[in-house]
C-alpha cells in the first residue's frame, strides 16, 4: 500500500496524465503540501531530480520529512 491515499475511498492513488487520479472514483487528486510551522501551502521546488519545499510567509525551505501532506479530490 503507497502513502498516496484517495481521501475519499481510501484507494492507492494512480499517477496519469501529469495528476494523481482515482480509479474507483474517477476523479483527479490534488497533494498539497503545508508548512510545518504556520500551516500555509508550501511552494515546491524542483532541481537535478530533487524536491524541496520553501514556505513564502516564513521565507525559508522545509525539511520533506516535516511537510504536511494532503490530497484533495477535484471534482
Amino acid at each position: 500500500m503507497s502513502d498516496n491515499i484517495c481521501p475519499d475511498c481510501q484507494s492507492d492513488l494512480d499517477w496519469k496524465d501529469g495528476q494523481y487520479y482515482c480509479a474507483t472514483c474517477l476523479h483527479p487528486v490534488k497533494k498539497r503540501a503545508f508548512c510545518p510551522e504556520c500551516d500555509r501551502e508550501l511552494e515546491k521546488l524542483q532541481a537535478c531530480g530533487a524536491a524541496s519545499y520553501f514556505c513564502n510567509s516564513c521565507n525559508e525551505l522545509k525539511s520533506k520529512s516535516r511537510v504536511k501532506i494532503t490530497f484533495e479530490a477535484v471534482k
